[in-house]
């Protein structure tokens, strides 16, 4: 008997061994600064804190985390900083850009530009000989990158690593990842439309859905002189050939706020990464809101890149609204770039930085004023606090329309705010429950999912290297070209079918008419 209890307990330690791998080498590759580097973080930090070695590559010196305490991290890190002349373009570039956002010119335009700035510090970063060299020796298992700057990709196959893109925002990039996208119901990035269009809106979403293909190409062909530069001819990859070589596309997103849609089997939607329960905060913060009473406060948050506002009549607009209203504020904002001879409203603390999740989950809140980057977002659902967005660029616009279509808030281009209309904004969003209600509601679709978004992040990182990648999941379409997985070629042989078809009725017809009218002849005759 204790022989045969013996021998079960070695086959559930087996079972038990089978299905808890020993730590896997990881790296983790974050090119991009702001609210792409805390999210990369936490990633490195979940797989690190669960047994797996993991170490990351890291670009410094974008200066895009003003305020910024950077905590120790439990990973090493291999660093490298950008030459003086190019941080200086990047500040440069990056200040002129700001000024744009808040006038409501920052469009497609601004994207290539700034996939420029990436391919220009790609360059740079292909060339750090010793840090490649070294992680390469260093025979990672995979790769976890952020697939927002391309050059990501190009070191992943440097390195000879399989990878797993992670993508900071919505699903914006459907078309290059090769994801199904219906033009009927699903939303093109940039479109801001929702997924219940009129004809009108379906013609737009088809247009710049067919627009969106040539839009794609130009980015990629940024990156060309990449590849030619460093592989070989004979093995040199397309952007395109190394997006749909990723093992597994992760997207910080989640459907309590994006728009139901088709995906793939290698597409997953594990948003909230970032939130969590709320830690305590400091006590000077707790008594300050502690005077508000009932009335509570609101939170003001740009995005971790924009520490302040560059326009001084908009700061004088939000700084007279928050006048207007009970509730107190709690606005990032560094406090030495606040605008000389403007008082700060009564009501308003400016910090240089905010423990965003922490101050969501504070039983007082009330409402938070955002620019729409998906982490807030992610928060905001989390906590299950309304939102009134100001947004400013990139993905912004489309988060916020969900917001909107799923009355969770609302938002004002910042070309439009004036201090009273954002201050019935506000007493709208606050005053009127049904905001609440619905945020509520989605907080429990997120909050209810049978893993939390780490578990997901570390059980599908943990299926892909136990099965060796994630060929299984990437459809055939990827090795297919654009005329079969559109099927144009079986539409052409069926246009032709029916032509062919077509005439021979008509030649048919013609001969028969033909006959017919002969025998009449012959007759009268």
């Amino acid at each position: 008997m204790a022989g045969a209890r013996n021998l079960l307990i070695l086959i559930l330690l087996l079972m038990l061994h089978a299905h808890c791998p020993q730590g896997a080498k990881i790296l983790t590759i974050c090119l991009v600064g702001g609210s792409h580097y805390l999210l990369m973080d936490d990633v490195s930090r979940i797989l690190q804190d669960n047994g797996h070695e993991v170490r990351m590559f890291r670009q410094i010196g974008d200066g895009t985390l003003p305020g910024y305490k950077m905590p120790s991290t439990p990973y090493p890190v291999s660093t490298y900083s950008l030459d003086e002349k190019t941080l200086k373009e990047f500040d440069k570039f990056f200040t002129e850009y700001q000024k744009e956002f808040f006038m409501g010119k920052a469009g497609f335009q601004f994207f290539i530009n700034l996939m420029n700035v990436f391919a220009n510090q790609c360059r740079i970063s292909m060339n750090q000989t010793d840090i490649l060299d070294f992680l390469k020796k260093e025979q990672y298992d995979i790769a976890i990158i952020d697939a927002f700057n391309p050059c990501t990709f190009f070191i992943s196959e440097k390195l000879g690593i399989p990878y797993i893109s992670i993508f900071s925002g919505n699903i914006g990039n459907a078309i290059a990842v090769g994801l199904p996208s219906p033009p009927s119901y699903v939303p093109t990035f940039a479109s801001q439309l929702t997924d219940r269009m009129n004809f009108m809106e379906r013609l737009k979403n088809t247009l710049m859905y067919i627009g969106s293909y040539i839009a794609e190409n130009s980015v990629q062909a940024i990156f060309n002189d990449i590849a030619e530069r460093h592989f070989p001819a004979d093995s040199r990859p397309s952007l395109s050939d190394l997006y749909h070589k990723a093992e597994l596309w992760i997207y910080n997103v989640d459907f309590s706020i994006e728009f139901a849609r088709p995906l793939l089997p290698h597409i997953l939607c594990i948003g909230g990464l970032r939130a969590k329960p709320a830690n305590p905060v400091s006590q000077d913060l707790e008594d300050y809101i502690a005077e508000s009473a009932e009335s509570g406060f609101i939170m003001v948050t740009l995005g971790s890149m924009l520490s302040s506002i560059p326009r001084m009549d908009l700061v004088k607009e939000i700084n007279s609204a928050f006048a207007k209203i009970p509730q107190k504020v709690i606005w990032r904002y560094k406090a030495s770039d606040w605008p000389e001879g403007l008082e700060v409203a009564p009501n308003v603390r400016l910090l240089d930085w905010v423990a965003q999740n922490d101050l969501l989950g504070h039983p007082k809140i009330r409402l938070l004023v955002t620019h729409g980057g998906m982490n807030s977002m992610m928060e905001a659902v989390y906590h299950g606090v309304p939102v009134l967005g100001i947004p400013l660029f990139g993905d912004q616009f489309n988060n916020l329309i969900r917001v909107k279509a799923k009355r969770m808030g609302e938002y004002i281009p910042a070309t439009e705010i004036m201090a009273e209309n954002f201050a019935d904004a506000i007493r709208n969003i606050v005053g009127n429950k049904s905001y609440k209600t619905s945020v509520m509601k989605q907080s429990v679709i997120l909050r209810s999912h049978p893993f939390p978004p780490d578990k997901q992040l570390l059980g599908w990182v943990e299926h892909i290297i136990q099965s060796g990648g994630g060929g299984h999941l990437r459809p055939y379409s990827y090795q297919q070209p654009w005329y079969q997985q559109f099927l144009l070629d079986v539409i052409l042989f069926l246009s032709a079918c029916v032509a062919a078809i077509i005439y021979l009725i008509l030649r048919v017809m013609r001969g028969l008419i033909h006959f017919i009218f002969s025998n009449r002849k012959q007759k009268q005759n």
